[in-house]
């Protein structure tokens, strides 16, 4: 159920016309604005301490009534949204709080730097960047110790915890990566807080850290996209094997940052986590995947993203030069860039038509909704098919009650991810009477609105998009 009052005002909201997926919790952009201000207020508070978020939180509890279930719906959702916000403060303040007391070496580099994949040096990442002679930089002077406890300073990250964590997923392309690596970051940047002090604002300086350690995780672990090997015996296609990234995995749209929180940043936050681009930008060497997402897609200048990478200003803008075509080379078909619209009334249509036919095992009501070149892939798993035939041939057992292989009855639940529609599969095994998560479907259209790539993801992610284990 979806509160249909405004989350500011109180007033009813405007019909949604018939439209499905994420609502808006404003009546207008007054409200919204309103609404953003005071957070952008509330989060300014939170750098001297956490007590107002304690308090709102009070506020929150006491003002909450029964009746109308809308209202109380409303209420809820925002004390849930102000205790998480608390408990990951108090997580950090706790991580924070343990490094202080019991110091953990700050992990080491495994590979030494290339000119091509060379890491920001440490100096860098605390705020102190490399300069030529050329360029007339005078590194800063050394600040006077932050006076920050741990909690203030769990609350001052968590301000941009969500678009870290975004930045994290773009560089890596894993949802679990990303997770730990926003952890990384703030606690890297807790051990370099005294370089925060009189330096450039907290948003800029959390960049700049989270960009470096996710370069160090890349060159540990050294991550290349490979290609699908036919499996012996298995009808593939005759397409060419698409390319194969064992760690990618979807994002949940409800965890991007939103029109409300970030109005001037989140429909590039958005564009840019379509799954066709976050598997092309894996392509680029680690360095130039850094560029193009700190000059293309977060909009820092030339200048910037070579200070915050610890380069020259003419090194930064010659990976740009050579990832922007590499890019453009892993991108489907003609398409020239990764901005992508909102899914249609007729791609959610088609969505559920997708989940009904196979509620119904209506085999011929799927074949009919894919792409003769539709592609599908499963990572991490090693299965792979190009074309509709193949495809068909795949599914066709698996959804015939009368074949030994029949997997067993289904049924889906809508979902976004990366932007993209999505549907949880539940599968009912002969002989069991649960529905259990079994795999999420990220679905791809052409032009004519038929599917033309299904990327299907293990459910351990269920509980992120806030989907059921089982059913």
């Amino acid at each position: 159920m979806v509160a249909d009052v405004c989350a500011s005002c109180g007033k009813p909201l405007p019909a949604r016309a018939g439209r499905t997926g994420r609502s808006s919790v404003y009546c207008s952009a007054a409200c919204r604005q309103k609404a953003y201000r005071e957070r952008q207020g509330n989060a300014a508070g939170a750098a001297t301490g956490v007590q107002g978020l304690i308090d709102d939180i009070g506020r929150r509890v006491t003002e909450l009534v029964p009746q109308p279930a809308s209202v109380l719906y409303s209420g809820v959702t925002e004390l849930s949204a102000s205790v998480a916000r608390l408990r990951r403060v108090a997580r950090v303040a706790r991580d924070t709080a343990n490094d202080s007391v019991t110091p953990t070496a700050v992990t080491e580099d495994v590979t030494p730097a290339t000119a091509e994949e060379g890491v920001t040096p440490a100096s860098a990442e605390e705020g102190v960047t490399p300069a030529t002679a050329e360029e007339g930089v005078t590194p800063a002077p050394v600040t006077e110790p932050s006076p920050l406890t741990e909690t203030d300073f769990a609350a001052l990250t968590e301000a941009h915890r969500r678009e870290i964590q975004v930045h994290c997923y773009r560089m890596t392309g894993s949802y679990d990566d990303a997770e730990d690596l926003v952890q990384e970051t703030f606690l890297r940047a807790w051990r370099a807080r005294d370089a925060f002090q009189g330096r450039a604002g907290a948003r800029t300086w959390l960049y700049r850290i989270a960009t470096n350690a996710c370069l160090d995780f890349q060159r540990r672990t050294a991550r290349r996209p490979q290609c699908y090997e036919p499996i012996p015996g298995m009808n593939h296609g005759t397409g060419e094997p698409p390319a194969r990234l064992t760690w990618l995995q979807p994002y949940p749209d409800d965890e991007l940052p939103s029109a409300e929180e970030q109005p001037e940043a989140a429909a590039v936050s958005r564009e840019t986590l379509e799954l066709v681009f976050l598997a092309a930008i894996q392509h680029l060497p680690p360095r130039q995947r850094a560029v193009l997402i700190l000059r293309d897609v977060l909009g820092l200048s030339a200048a910037e993203t070579a200070q915050a990478l610890g380069l020259t200003v003419a090194s930064a803008n010659s990976a740009l030069q050579r990832a922007r075509p590499t890019l453009r080379d892993h991108l489907p078909g003609r398409r020239a860039d990764w901005r992508t619209a909102e899914p249609t009334d007729s791609q959610r249509t088609v969505l559920h038509q997708y989940m009904s036919a196979a509620r119904t095992l209506d085999f011929t009501a799927m074949t009919d909704l894919l792409s003769k070149d539709v592609t599908l892939t499963m990572p991490p798993n090693p299965f792979w098919f190009t074309g509709r035939d193949a495809l068909v041939e795949f599914l066709r057992p698996t959804l015939d009650p009368a074949s030994p292989m029949f997997f067993g009855h289904w049924r889906h639940l809508p979902a976004r991810a990366n932007g993209q529609l999505a549907a949880g599969g539940y599968v009912r095994r002969p002989g069991t009477n649960v529905y259990r998560a079994q795999v999420l479907d990220v679905l791809r259209f052409d032009a004519d609105d038929r599917i033309v790539e299904i990327t299907s993801f293990e459910p351990h992610l269920f509980p992120a998009f806030g989907l059921p284990l089982r059913l």
